[in-house]
């Protein structure tokens, strides 16, 4: 039988032309399937761009915000942030803040539209703040980067503008520092009366250590400093410390050195991640280790507590490996020890 003879018998057997009508139609399917994926895959590689920040980056808590000013209105999923503010009067205001909720967000920016998905891990947690990891992704059309920096710097300068004028603080949680309460209202240096000329020696100081950096340099000086204020409780050091951070536009990070669980390591840590153009606030450091003479049975009796040594303490202030750049106070209400 000839070949097209043959494959015209074939061709009319409805057996042959079901099965193989199928397997066609499978076959393509499958290619079309696979077609589209790898596709999709190209045009994500080369005309989108993503961009993830997690909850644990700087930029996370500022694009929450400039999301909140600027795409709370574009979307219709919304979950609530309920914040107080207490007054200088002692009134208390509440204020409400709505925040695009977990899932998927699409807002309009410079003319393009982004995607913004918001993912939560509910079996994965960020130990030092101990809420559930998140994370923000955004993908827009387009390969020009600049629009996702336009977007953050944009951000940034929202959530500095909040806080123009007032005084950040810190805390340490686990290895890193965490703003600590609403931003304060900057209190004049005026405002705090110390003996003699303390104040204004101490701030001219200050600004003639900002100002000098090359000076350290070149004649190879640790280029950081540190102050140690005295007295009985009550007469001014802290509200020296807060006022001299709102003339000088500085934040400050409080850390206190009887901490539970705070070693010569996390110290040292702490001290070189700390935000930049802040002051570093030791509180009672007399009150913040136990000789180096006590017993076993000293230490034990102290074990889980601050771990922190003095020979540890002067290495993270002055070490070889202390950080430059750095304003550190301290205050005691016993000088001699």
């Amino acid at each position: 039988m000839p070949f097209a003879d043959l494959i015209s018998s074939l061709s009319d057997n409805p057996y042959f032309g079901a099965g193989f009508g199928l397997f066609g139609v499978g076959a393509g399917a499958a290619m079309l399937r696979k077609g589209s994926q790898v596709g999709m895959i190209m045009f994500r590689r080369h005309y989108m761009m993503t961009l993830e920040v997690p909850c644990k980056d700087k930029s996370y808590q500022w694009l929450l915000q400039w999301i909140t000013k600027k795409g709370a209105k574009q979307t219709q999923h919304l979950s609530v942030e309920t914040t107080y503010r207490q007054h200088d009067s002692g009134k208390i205001t509440t204020n409400y803040d709505f925040i695009p909720s977990v899932g998927v967000h699409f807002l309009r920016y410079n003319k393009t539209w982004i995607r913004v998905e918001r993912n939560r891990e509910q079996h994965t947690t960020d130990f030092q703040m101990g809420v559930p990891w998140e994370t923000v992704t955004l993908t827009a059309l387009g390969r020009n980067k600049q629009l996702y920096f336009d977007m953050l710097e944009e951000a940034r300068q929202l959530a500095l503008r909040e806080n123009q004028g007032k005084t950040l603080m810190y805390t340490a949680a686990g290895s890193e520092w965490r703003q600590f309460g609403h931003p304060r209202r900057r209190r004049p240096l005026d405002s705090v009366v110390l003996d003699q000329d303390i104040s204004e020696r101490i701030l001219a100081d200050v600004n003639e250590f900002r100002r000098n950096p090359a000076w350290y340099q070149d004649r190879g000086i640790p280029y950081r400093r540190g102050y140690l204020l005295h007295g009985p409780p009550g007469c001014g050091k802290s509200s020296f410390i807060t006022a001299l951070a709102g003339e000088l536009g500085f934040s400050i990070c409080v850390l206190n050195l009887s901490e539970r669980g705070l070693s010569d390591d996390r110290l040292h840590h702490l001290l070189a991640v700390a935000p930049t153009e802040s002051i570093i606030l030791l509180e009672d450091v007399d009150a913040a280790f136990v000789s180096r003479e006590d017993t076993a049975q000293m230490r034990a009796a102290y074990e889980g507590l601050s771990r922190v040594t003095f020979s540890g303490l002067l290495n993270c202030l002055d070490g070889v490996a202390s950080t430059e750049a750095r304003i550190v106070f301290m205050t005691t209400n016993y000088l001699d020890r």
